[in-house]
């Protein structure tokens, strides 16, 4: 039987994006004039998110790009004059499409529907569509992870940033790729010219730029040369940009000639992501987009055929036509028929008793709190504006009653955190509040340590949570309305769990028999591999849930599962996990922040996982309520907050190498 229900999640920043697709004419108006005149022209219709595109046509006016639209990544075509952009045929079900590019009536594209035989690697593949047949072809070969794909004009020559057949070295910032060319009509035989690198481009039929990090430090253009004939590199490659400066996701004009080619650069003393153009004959650089729009990133620059015109994609702009409200929830297409799939803008969402409403909190580090949120997602609360606040999880036996941790997020065993219940009278969740009153009662010692990740008993009458007070993350209970401070005193705590290792975040079972929670005890010198444990409320029993190998295969001590939790019949388990890998160069996006970013579920025992989101974002603590739940889920305009465009760079990504 298939898992159902209703899952709740939140996705790290992807709704704040609200990017376009934009271009302006190349060459650019001399700077030494006094009124320097560029201007931009949409592409794209401000309908969702729209990102990593390329010109469909000559003339720099078609374009064909990636859009959340329909719930998941697809692909799409935008013509002039068009309100709305056309649906492109690509993959029937799959959750992820990158990086289209189309040549005399083939797409060439990534998708991510075909599963591995192994856990550990990703599921990113390029296709190939006849767009007048609508057939589809796998051009990767089996076995082999190919991203990035570009296509010389002739369309006769792909380049990609592929993985090769390689497990997963489970890097993320940098990934460890390499730069494969191959003949469109003979892909099986490919020949790699850069052992590192990304983001290909063609510069003609016999040359590639590519970026890759320089042996110094700093992100730079690459440029090598190949036969025709063969393939093979002709010469040594050559750095193209200067250190100084990092410079990435190259384009270049297809068609050859041009002097030009087009970065996006971080430099230092500049908050923002710009698109500048590199001079191939004086090495010098050009602004572009920072004449436009100073304060705003601009992302994945691209040449139309003839080079006449360079886009990009950013953030549409405060006010600007199109989609202007970022929802408080939105619906994502769900890989199950039974099992409906729904984003939040918060964090750490959690279901009330009756599942019409939802508790979580906001962003991470600008606005934690805890607000309460309509389950049709037409209206929202604030409980508390207090700012170090993390975690819900409501009462099933209270309406009026959430639990929370009070303090910092990611510390150390000793830092003070501390397990807090809000009390608030749920009469008073009507539509002229903005807010309601509520009162914070904190549960654990002070002088305990990090207490956090409360999770609430059938019966509402205990809470389980994490403690760092011996000096290790173990898993204690404590009274759900008295705290420490119940008769007893200190005796009211029960440890749970005991042992030099981190456990946390876990869950107690709807049907009361069972806590999950993750933990390293199988490795506890790495704090970097999580896996899923079992436990009786009374401490019996406890069991490691095997689910990316069986019992001392390599691996199962590869796995980083984090946010476990039960569905509502306590026979599957919902948590998100690092097995699909990196499904996009890191570099390419604003920061997500680690690489288990996915959502999976499989049952007590490990068996029938199934893989939810296929991204390449961070998705994560997740919450999984009754198949009632937001069934009456706005179909009017959203309600939500207005999109700011506000986002960081990669925070590995920094200017003081």
């Amino acid at each position: 039987m298939e898992p159902t229900g209703t899952v709740v999640f939140a996705t790290v920043g992807v709704t704040n994006f609200g990017f376009d697709v934009f271009s302006v004419p190349v060459p650019l108006p001399s700077l030494e004039e006094e009124d320097v005149k560029l201007t931009e022209r949409r592409h794209t219709d401000g309908v969702s998110i729209n990102f990593n595109a390329q010109f469909a046509d000559d003339g720099g006016e078609a374009v064909v790009f990636v859009s959340e639209r329909a719930g998941a990544a697809g692909l799409f075509l935008g013509r002039p004059g068009s309100d709305r952009a056309e649906a492109l045929p690509a993959v029937e079900g799959s959750l992820f499409h990158d990086r289209p590019t189309v040549r005399d009536g083939r797409m060439y594209f990534v998708s991510a529907h075909e599963k591995p035989p192994v856990p550990f690697r990703s599921w990113a593949a390029v296709y190939a569509t006849d767009l007048g047949s609508k057939e589809t072809v796998r051009v990767t070969p089996q076995g082999v992870v190919d991203m990035s794909p570009a296509v010389s004009a002739s369309g006769e020559l792909v380049a990609v940033a592929s993985y090769g057949d390689r497990p997963w070295a489970f890097d993320f910032r940098v990934l460890d790729t390499e730069v494969a060319v191959f003949r469109a009509a003979d892909p099986a035989r490919r020949v790699v010219v850069a052992a590192r690198g990304g983001w290909p481009t063609w510069h003609g039929e016999d040359t590639l730029f590519f970026h890759r990090v320089a042996d110094d430090g700093w992100w730079s253009v690459f440029q090598v040369d190949i036969s025709a004939e063969t393939l093979e590199p002709t010469g040594a490659e050559r750095r193209v940009t200067p250190p100084g400066l990092h410079c990435f996701t190259p384009a270049a004009v297809s068609r050859g000639g041009g002097r030009w080619i087009a970065v996006a650069t971080r430099r230092k003393g500049r908050s923002q992501r710009h698109v500048e153009l590199f001079d191939l004959e004086t090495e010098q650089f050009s602004p572009l987009t920072e004449l436009l729009n100073p304060e705003l990133h601009h992302y994945n620059p691209f040449f139309s055929p003839s080079g006449a015109r360079l886009g990009y994609h950013r953030f549409r702009g405060a006010g600007a036509p199109g989609d202007s409200v970022v929802p408080y929830l939105q619906p994502v297409r769900s890989p199950l028929s039974s099992l409906r799939m729904v984003r939040v803008y918060g964090t750490f969402p959690s279901f009330s008793p009756d599942a019409a409403h939802l508790a979580m909190n906001g962003d991470f580090f600008k606005s934690p709190g805890v607000t309460v949120l309509r389950s049709d997602g037409s209206k929202r609360w604030i409980l508390s504006r207090q700012p170090n606040l993390f975690y819900t999880a409501w009462s099933p036996t209270e309406r009026g009653v959430v639990f929370t941790s009070m303090g910092p997020i990611f510390e150390t065993p000793k830092a003070t955190v501390r397990i807090a219940r809000i009390e608030f009278d749920p009469s008073e969740l009507t539509p002229g509040r903005d807010e309601v009153a509520a009162e914070l009662k904190v549960l654990t010692r002070p002088e305990a340590g990090n207490d956090a990740f409360p999770a609430v008993s059938p019966c509402g009458r205990w809470v389980v949570f994490r403690s760092g007070r011996t000096g290790y993350k173990n898993l204690y209970i404590v009274d759900a309305a008295h705290g420490e401070s119940s008769a007893g005193g200190e005796g009211a705590v029960r440890r749970l769990t005991d042992g030099e290792w981190i456990d946390t975040m876990p869950s107690w079972s709807p049907d009361g028999s069972l806590i999950a929670f993750s933990s390293n005890r199988h490795d506890p010198t790495n704090p970097a591999v999580f896996s899923i444990y079992l436990v009786r409320p009374d401490g019996s029993d406890l069991r490691r849930v095997h689910v990316a190998g069986p019992p001392g295969s390599g691996e199962a001590d590869k796995e980083r599962i984090n946010h476990v939790c039960f569905s509502p019949d306590s026979q599957w388990l919902l948590f998100t996990a690092n097995f699909g890998s990196v499904m996009a160069e890191p570099i390419s996006g604003p920061n997500q922040f680690q690489p288990y970013g996915d959502l999976y579920v499989c049952r007590l025992d490990g068996s029938g996982l199934l893989r939810l989101t296929c991204n390449a974002y961070e998705n994560g603590t997740p919450a999984w309520g009754p198949a009632a739940a937001l069934d009456s889920l706005s179909l009017g305009p959203p309600a939500g907050d207005e999109s700011l465009g506000e986002f960081d760079e990669p925070l590995w990504l920094t200017c003081d190498v």
